[in-house]
């Protein structure tokens, strides 16, 4: 990083007051009648409403559209564990991508603790304050667990990004490159290069779409997964295939989908040169991938390529997903993001990019024309279509699978 660019993100931070985020007050105070009704006595109406019936916070305070971004401070960025309050600027960030995007008011909360017991705890106890939970940037294994107990304990949405919204973006993606290169979720072989969260939780995604177990090569840092391989976690079993592969090189051999979420420049030209006919390469570490773009497609003119990053066609980010998908769940007052709402957001990202770009992003992006094909196959973020399409489909998703518990509001 420059010193100039790292100055100006300092001073960005800093100036002309610290921070990225802030309160606003939504209602007149400008008359001693305005502060009676915000504050005493009139705020004793909506607390009566509220103690009789907990479902009218919804109505009168702000728990309808605020979401709690909430980490340990483990696995910040690429980063690592620097700490809660050192994470705490990459939080205030996911306010603003939360407002800019969806209209959603965030919290953010950095919870000073290294027990997943103290961290479930301290989240459950302050989980009335909001209508969901978006947790961040917590170490694997730890946040597997930590999703698993708040989902059990809460009756709000819990969502932990770094799994489930990489995850969407990554299969919308996929199901799309696929068309295009002739291929069927079903049959593609496809290697995960990647045990934490981000790679466990698209394998089990595209799992439930349709790929087939015995077609998805999990690799981490001691090679393949495969059956009876010893100092493999619960987690990374559940991808144990019986395999006579070992190595990164061995389950790129004729695969058909690479999908990177791990380190830079660990995919060589030999590993792509053995995929299949027609690969599909998702390089996705930041900020550097594990395969450079431009040398992959020189190695290979039959590949679809995408990776993390905005100076790249096909740039798989989370944007896309997170904000509209709380959008959708907060807008029917869901209990949970489910399978089936994760899976309605994976095919309304897949179907945008299948229609004309509006003039408004060719714009934004400063180029003549966008069209579905290698070099377009997810939406960009500031496709102004998303805030309707993704909500709206969430929120269907949750009113058909029962987790909604307010109906749908046609606009």
């Amino acid at each position: 990083m420059s010193y100039t660019y790292k100055e100006d993100a300092l001073k960005y931070h800093a100036e002309p007051r610290p921070g990225k985020i802030a309160t606003a007050i939504t209602k007149p105070t400008e008359t001693q009648h305005d502060l009676s009704l915000a504050y005493t006595p009139g705020v004793a109406e909506p607390v009566m409403e509220i103690h009789h019936d907990p479902a009218a916070a919804y109505l009168y305070t702000a728990k309808s559209n605020l979401v709690g971004v909430i980490t340990d401070g483990t696995a910040v960025l690429g980063l690592g564990n620097v700490g809660a309050l050192a994470g705490k600027p990459v939080m205030e960030g996911k306010g603003v991508l939360f407002k800019r995007f969806a209209d959603i008011d965030v919290f953010d909360i950095e919870v000073n603790t290294n027990t997943i017991e103290e961290f479930v705890e301290t989240v459950e106890r302050i989980a009335p304050t909001f209508g969901g939970i978006n947790l961040e940037d917590i170490a694997a294994p730890a946040c597997f667990e930590i999703e698993k107990q708040l989902q059990e304990k809460l009756d709000i949405p819990v969502f932990h990004d770094d799994q489930h919204g990489t995850a969407i973006i990554i299969a919308a993606g996929l199901i799309n490159a696929l068309e295009i290169q002739g291929k069927k979720l079903e049959d593609a072989k496809i290697v995960c290069l990647g045990a934490g969260a981000a790679g466990i939780a698209s394998m089990k995604l595209l799992a439930s779409m349709g790929a087939k177990k015995e077609n998805l090569f999990m690799v981490d840092r001691m090679g393949v997964i495969y059956n009876g391989r010893e100092n493999v976690n619960k987690y990374k079993a559940e991808f144990s295939v019986d395999t006579d592969k070992r190595t990164l090189e061995d389950a790129c051999t004729d695969a058909d989908v690479f999908i990177g979420v791990s380190g830079p420049d660990l995919m060589t030209v030999e590993m792509l040169s053995k995929m299949a006919p027609n690969p599909i390469v998702f390089a996705l570490s930041n900020p550097n991938p594990e395969i450079a773009p431009r040398l992959a497609l020189e190695t290979r003119d039959d590949l679809i390529m995408a990776t993390g990053r905005s100076d790249f066609p096909n740039q798989v980010n989370n944007v896309l997903g997170f904000p509209f998908i709380f959008r959708g769940a907060l807008d029917v007052h869901a209990t949970t993001i489910n399978r089936e709402m994760q899976i309605a957001a994976v095919y309304a990202l897949a179907k945008l990019a299948h229609e004309p770009v509006p003039q408004s992003v060719l714009e934004a992006y400063e180029v003549d024309s966008m069209e579905f094909g290698k070099d377009y196959i997810i939406p960009k973020p500031l496709d102004p279509r998303l805030a309707d399409r993704i909500p709206a489909a969430i929120s269907q998703a949750a009113i058909d699978s029962n987790v909604a518990q307010k109906p749908m509001i046609e606009v």
